[in-house]
């Protein structure tokens, strides 16, 4: 099984460190290490700007950093990216657009039951970076399927250079903006993007799976063919349980839940504790398993992370630190729990 559960640990990349060592020392300290993005650290280091590398059309400003999109200039640049298909170095992250990529690429992992990657999905990307008409360019019907197929292509590749290093490395596709893909779009309908993302998903090597934090269609989700699902439990816990039946066939079909369950904020974390955060964990599992979803198969398919990524922390890393350090010891609790 390339992706291991049984309640081992990871997290999701964005990070607030401004101190490479120290953001890949936390990375490190999960079970599942990745790569971190360090926005603070760099600009070329956002995710949204790691995404854009080579894609045509770009205008990328870094001393104010702003990400804009010229039609003219994808038009100027279309053919030659097209020429660059078969370069697979063209489509992975260079070490200007992250050196904390290349550092993690440097590690010995092979020791680890898994490695992870990620790389912005195209929904968020196409939505976040606007035209000269201040439109999205997913919105724009000669742009967007060029787009899904540049993403598909680069996650590939990162993902290629990542089962150098672990066997079972795989990757996930960040795509906050699925939350808001299926509402009423001027120009892009429902039918339309649920289409284009089975057919995105079909061009992705596996392993492949999702992490976003907010609520999005989740039976679309659980019923795309992925290998794992990665989302926040501690916000979405009663819209998240009641998809049962979705869930069950996910796992059944040999899908990965990762529970995000501790906050990063600095007030919510605050708030809570080992005790409640297992309260809340086994309260939703337990609501799973009066609607027919065995818990120790359940446990046997998940995994443990935070529950959201977090920059704006008033103590910066500390936090986020810490709250990596109490997802350790939920996952050491509750696998004596489970005896695994």
């Amino acid at each position: 099984m390339p992706i291991p559960g049984n309640l081992l640990t990871t997290a999701m990349a964005v990070m607030p460190h401004k101190d490479v060592d120290r953001a890949l020392e936390a990375a490190l300290s999960l079970d599942i290490p990745f790569w971190p993005q360090l926005p603070l650290y760099n600009y070329y280091e956002d995710m949204y700007v790691q995404a854009a590398e080579h894609f045509p059309g770009i205008l990328l400003d870094l001393e104010k950093r702003t990400l804009r999109f010229s039609t003219d200039k994808f038009v100027e640049e279309f053919e030659e990216t097209l020429s660059k298909f078969d370069q697979p170095e063209y489509f992975d992250i260079s070490k200007t657009y992250s050196v904390v990529y290349h550092r993690f690429l440097e590690l010995d992992l092979r020791d680890r039951p898994a490695i992870r990657g990620q790389l912005e999905g195209p929904v968020s990307f196409g939505f976040n970076v606007l035209d000269e008409n201040e439109r999205p360019i997913l919105f724009n019907d000669t742009v967007r399927p060029f787009m899904y197929e540049f993403m598909a292509k680069r996650i590939n590749v990162q993902l290629a250079a990542l089962k150098e290093k672990n066997a079972n490395a795989f990757m996930y596709v960040d795509e906050p903006g699925l939350q808001f893909l299926f509402s009423a779009m001027a120009g892009y309908g429902d039918q339309a993007a649920k289409t284009d993302m089975e057919l995105f998903f079909s061009m992705i090597d596996r392993p492949r799976g999702v992490h976003l934090c907010g609520n999005p269609d989740w039976d679309f989700l659980l019923n795309l063919d992925l290998d794992i699902l990665s989302m926040d439990i501690y916000t979405n816990k009663e819209v998240f349980s009641s998809y049962a039946s979705s869930i069950k066939r996910f796992l059944d079909r040999g899908g990965i839940l990762s529970w995000g369950l501790v906050p990063t904020n600095f007030e919510p974390f605050g708030k809570e504790n080992l005790g409640s955060l297992e309260k809340l964990l086994t309260e939703v599992w337990a609501v799973l398993g009066k609607k027919g979803i065995d818990l120790e198969f359940l446990v046997s398919r998940s995994l443990l992370s935070p529950a959201t990524c977090c920059l704006v922390n008033p103590d910066r890393e500390k936090t986020v630190e810490e709250a990596f350090k109490r997802v350790k010891q939920l996952s050491e609790d509750l696998r004596a729990k489970f005896n695994l």
